[in-house]
């Protein structure tokens, strides 16, 4: 953390405080029921967790990408859940900073800042999945208008978002297809039906959902920056930041597993001895803590290479798909610490467990960022073949 400012230092203290006062004792009462956290939403906006990459003449709190993702960890730490109602919503801000027009800043950046606008990306199809360039949801001009057709699945916060930053074709004879894609900024309304909550495994609270788009019509200024045809590139610029932030989530939901792991072989005794001192279980603490440290690592250096303004695809992918595996593990690994204890709603790494696999699907399933490092350490040493 030598790298982050004082204030920034500050602010993650501000969220790690948040979380042991306020999350960590309570979570259960939203995690059991399904139950949507606007008690902790609404306190998230007060402390300005929604405007973490909006600039400040925006009214954002402007931090570091390496300051995001460390915040990142320390929600995730506490809750999952809550670490995924700012995911997509920074992703939306980032894209719109860096990519939107004069006007789509001033309409959408100071809201998104105080939380009083939240939002969400769709990029997921039913059919589609991780093949992005496989979409059909498309965008038509229609005179001053575009008319939206198609449907987006597992969509965050889609219930509680006022903006939706939909990937689409708009262009549907380009070629390759990506060449023909817009991101649009849609507000929900008329032509747009959002389904109920899609039950799922873990990460409860926070709702995913279909999103049909049935002619939904929107301004043709909607698209993002204003030009249509160039989306596929900008979202593969915030899905650098997208996959940061899920590896930091990953991160947290390690870092909660191994601290709850370590707290309970030291209370715990068979034998005459707390189980820690046991080479059995004292190794896999060792292993559980290596490993989240080395997750961590990873997701700071993909942070601080985007900071610097360098190309961080390959090593935003790399970290995303090391700790999503390492929080798999390690939550796994807590409950073989804790024994039947650990498989016992009583404790909070059943919870973890039914977290972690979110970060291996999510964001790109780690079958596809094995496939985007590969073609990036291709690319990127294809004139050092050695003969």
């Amino acid at each position: 953390m030598s790298s982050l400012s004082a204030d920034e230092r500050a602010m993650i203290g501000l969220v790690a405080e948040f979380v042991d006062e306020r999350v960590r004792p309570r979570v259960r009462e939203f995690e059991a029921s399904d139950t949507y956290p606007e008690e902790f939403i609404e306190e998230m906006k007060k402390l300005g967790f929604f405007g973490l990459l909006v600039p400040q003449d925006y009214g954002g709190v402007d931090v570091s990408t390496a300051c995001f993702a460390s915040v990142t960890e320390e929600l995730a730490r506490g809750w999952m859940s809550l670490a995924g109602a700012i995911g997509g919503h920074s992703v939306i801000s980032y894209l719109i900073r860096h990519f939107g027009t004069p006007e789509q800043k001033t309409t959408y950046l100071p809201g998104m800042a105080d939380g009083s606008i939240r939002a969400t990306m769709a990029l997921t199809e039913p059919s589609g999945g991780s093949d992005l360039q496989g979409m059909h949801t498309y965008a038509v001009r229609a005179g001053a208008e575009l008319v939206i057709t198609g449907s987006k699945t597992f969509i965050s916060n889609a219930q509680h978002s006022g903006l939706i930053g939909l990937l689409c074709i708009t262009d549907r004879d380009a070629q390759p297809a990506h060449r023909g894609m817009s991101v649009v900024l849609v507000e929900p309304g008329e032509g747009l039906i959002i389904s109920g909550k899609i039950p799922k495994l873990g990460y409860r609270g926070v709702e995913a959902c279909e999103l049909t788009f049935d002619q939904m019509r929107v301004p043709a200024n909607a698209v993002l920056g204003g030009e249509p045809d160039l989306g596929w590139r900008q979202m593969m610029r915030g899905l650098e930041v997208g996959r940061i932030q899920v590896a930091a989530r990953a991160v947290g939901v390690g870092q909660a597993a191994l601290a709850d792991a370590l707290s309970y072989s030291q209370q715990r005794e068979t034998f005459g001895k707390p189980i820690w001192q046991h080479q059995s279980v004292g190794n896999l603490l060792a292993d559980m803590a290596t490993k989240v440290r080395a997750a961590r690592l990873m997701t700071l250096d993909a942070a601080r290479r985007l900071d610097a303004g360098e190309r961080a695809d390959m090593e935003a992918g790399m970290a995303k798909l090391f700790a999503s595996e390492v929080a798999m593990q390690v939550a796994l690994d807590a409950i073989r610490v804790h024994g039947g204890y650990g498989y016992s709603s009583e404790y909070q790494v059943e919870r973890y467990f039914r977290d972690a696999p979110l970060m291996i699907v999510g964001e790109g399933t780690n079958e596809i960022q094995r496939n985007v490092i590969a073609a990036q350490l291709v690319a990127r040493n294809k004139n050092r073949i050695i003969c």
